[in-house]
């Protein structure tokens, strides 16, 4: 049986779609996640077509996000639009250092100004929730400085009542593992380059194809660090899960293919940027 939603969550909910209906014409930064696709969502309830959601195509994105997007505008009657970033021409951008996701957000807010200024729109928003302000987030920073309203932030809404409000809308993202930007799978210090950001988008594709749910693909040059929720492998791994892991990543360019025994969790990289070890060698320290 199906949880009921809460009146609180619902109360959230019209929150939501009250503040955006007093916003104006917003354009809306939507990856095709679960967050910004339920800011999409919601956006369209509340303003009709003066909502038009906003996708970024970049290397940095993997495509399944766009596809996703795509489908959920189709499907929604949502209003949308693909924008090109140019991140990766910015040397701040690919020399990756912790500021990284400030870069990227900055560039796909100063596109939206631009689209917003051509269509004559009132404001951009983009889907932080609740839960995101306990993590390391730069982006946010270039949020703040280019006035980019934050919704589902301003009502409370956290992560798991996103999922609950998005399933009962009948969003086919609203299960969807967390995901990130393909950059945030290499070190801090590492050139974000088109070649490893392919080599981590198939490789994911790859280990997905697999019958793995939750899975990131570290890049650690010759190494591709596996890293699979714990929940996937708590009977452990089969010698033929292992072995089928390296027959479909060593091929992407990898000489050696390791399987990370503390697994996948939320934001658990950025916890190098509190230890004392990333004041001396910032090359070893990851987003999440």
């Amino acid at each position: 049986m199906e949880k009921q939603l809460s009146p609180r969550l619902l109360a959230q909910q019209e929150a939501l779609l009250s503040r955006l209906s007093g916003a104006g014409r917003v354009l809306v930064a939507f990856s095709g996640g679960v967050d910004s696709s339920y800011l999409a969502w919601a956006a369209r309830r509340a303003l009709g077509t003066d909502a038009l959601a906003v996708t970024a195509v970049s290397p940095s994105y993997p495509a399944a996000h766009r596809e996703m997007a795509e489908r959920i505008a189709q499907d929604f009657d949502i209003a949308h639009r693909f924008v090109e970033t140019h991140e990766m021409d910015q040397v701040s951008y690919r020399r990756n250092a912790p500021d990284r996701c400030y870069h990227c957000k900055t560039e796909l807010f100063v596109r939206m100004e631009w689209l917003l200024e051509e269509l004559d729109f009132d404001a951009l928003a983009y889907g932080i929730n609740l839960d995101d302000r306990s993590d390391h987030r730069p982006g946010h920073q270039a949020a703040t400085e280019h006035r980019v309203l934050s919704p589902l932030l301003d009502v409370g809404l956290d992560k798991a009542g996103i999922r609950l409000l998005s399933r009962e809308a009948g969003l086919p993202c609203w299960d969807l593992p967390a995901s990130a930007c393909l950059a945030s799978r290499l070190p801090y210090g590492t050139e974000v380059t088109p070649q490893r950001l392919s080599q981590v988008e198939e490789g994911e594709e790859r280990l997905r194809s697999l019958g793995f749910h939750q899975v990131r693909l570290r890049h650690h040059g010759d190494v591709a660090r596996i890293e699979i929720d714990p929940a996937e492998m708590r009977d452990g791994m089969s010698a033929e899960q292992l072995e089928a892991i390296s027959l479909a990543i060593k091929p992407l360019g990898f000489r050696w293919v390791c399987i990370d025994a503390d697994g996948y969790r939320t934001g658990s990289l950025n916890d190098a940027l509190l230890s004392p070890l990333s004041a001396s060698s910032s090359s070893t320290v990851e987003p999440s």
